[in-house]
């Protein structure tokens, strides 16, 4: 049985909601005692979880990583998901599905960003390659504030093959690179689609962007010549998500 470490108040409240039994500790700073400790003490009482108070030399040997607020899970690891899972996961999707796919993706501060702006946007699942990126660490957990317990998160071994999954049930695939002649606002996203970024500094890998059956570009006005890749994720994110606000439920297609 493989475990890990989520730390701080937004992600360790996220287990307790949707998966309190993978939780095997929870370990509490016994200087702290205010409302919001308060709170998540009560929520895990009403799961059946025991608390462990620690001073805060005893909690951060179990956590080396100084924001973890005074909170620290230790957890049993979530069930991986895989290529073979996609089409369940389309099949419970929303109507029009969205999906993102990360490229090799390797900061787990960007992954969790990113899987913070997914769960904010509505995107069904994340589908990432299984080697060469990161997957579910606790800095991830962290700083996707609880979005680590509500996005699936798919490992795949070939990405490639994982959009031609997608294609055939029917889902658009849309790459984000600089070089593209279309910005991101002379597309439309109101189908079944997935957003496709690339790795930091890098991009997209030339097989990645090969399968993508369209590429697009965000504009930039400055000096800098591209956006962090969790930041450009939520550019492209939220004008998929703005382009669908209006969009009548009998023109949704998947």
């Amino acid at each position: 049985m493989r475990f890990n470490v989520v730390f701080g108040f937004h992600a360790v409240t996220a287990v307790l909601e949707k998966s309190a039994t993978r939780i095997q500790e929870l370990f509490v700073n016994d200087e702290r005692m205010d409302t919001r400790l308060s709170d998540l003490l009560a929520l895990a009482k009403s799961k059946g979880i025991a608390v462990k108070r620690l001073s805060h030399a005893e909690l951060s040997k179990r956590c080396p990583d100084a924001q973890h607020q005074g909170v620290v899970a230790l957890c049993q690891m979530a069930e991986s998901l895989s290529e073979k899972d996609i089409p369940d996961l389309l099949a419970s999707a929303s109507n029009p599905a969205l999906v993102l796919i990360l490229d090799g993706v390797t900061d787990p501060h960007n992954l969790g960003a990113c899987m913070r702006s997914a769960d904010a946007t509505g995107v069904d699942f994340i589908i990432v390659p299984k080697d060469k990126a990161v997957g579910i660490t606790p800095v991830v957990s962290k700083v996707a504030s609880g979005a680590a317990e509500s996005v699936p998160l798919v490992q795949v071994v070939n990405l490639v093959r994982a959009m031609e999954i997608l294609k055939e049930a029917g889902v658009w695939i849309f790459g984000a690179a600089g070089e593209a002649t279309e910005s991101i606002y002379q597309h439309r996203f109101e189908g079944a689609c997935a957003i496709v970024l690339g790795r930091e500094g890098e991009g997209m890998r030339r097989l990645t962007k090969a399968h993508c059956d369209h590429l697009f570009s965000i504009p930039m006005m400055g000096t800098v010549e591209s956006l962090n890749v969790s930041v450009a994720t939520g550019v492209a994110l939220y004008e998929v998500r703005r382009q669908r606000l209006n969009l009548p439920a009998s023109s949704r297609t998947t």
